[in-house]
């Protein structure tokens, strides 16, 4: 990680960043490592490809919502406690507003809502973690043993009635 003194280290910047992360962000925690992905590793160059792997590895094995942690994580390491908050509510903030607005139009509205715009959704969300694994892999498996480990790995996952 850099830890310049820069604009973007003060807890008001990692705000604002994590809010249009939270705003732009779409298809639950999986997809969400890929959005930050782009923007902690490739944009912004905060993390190199390694050290986010490493992030992401142990978000994944504590319990809860990877993303959060990792996330919360980034805050941390760039604005220190008070980064790790305005981390965790610049992301969460905008879902919480739109379920509950969600909620509100639910009720008043629900005859209205078509299972086909609900399924498109979850196309969309395929697609965004299908491009987030993608690209992790094309960085993280680099040689033949790596990619035979995926492959077979990704088999069982798929083969394998969970």
């Amino acid at each position: 990680m850099t830890n310049n003194p820069t604009d973007d280290s003060r807890p008001w910047s990692v705000f604002l960043i994590f809010l249009r992360l939270g705003l732009t962000s779409f298809g639950g925690p999986i997809a969400h490592l890929g959005y930050f992905r782009a923007e902690f590793v490739t944009r912004r160059r905060w993390l190199s490809e390694r050290s986010y792997a490493d992030l992401v590895a142990l978000c994944q094995f504590l319990p809860g919502p990877a993303s959060s942690q990792v996330g919360i994580a980034v805050g941390l390491s760039r604005a220190g406690y008070s980064g790790a908050l305005a981390a965790w509510a610049g992301f969460t903030l905008p879902s919480a507003i739109a379920l509950i607005l969600f909620a509100l139009g639910i009720s008043s509205y629900g005859d209205y809502v078509s299972q086909g715009a609900l399924h498109g959704l979850k196309v969309v969300a395929v697609a965004v973690v299908a491009q987030a694994v993608w690209g992790m892999a094309r960085n993280l498996c680099t040689d033949g043993l790596r990619v035979t480990i995926m492959a077979i790995a990704t088999c069982v996952v798929l083969l394998v009635p969970s």
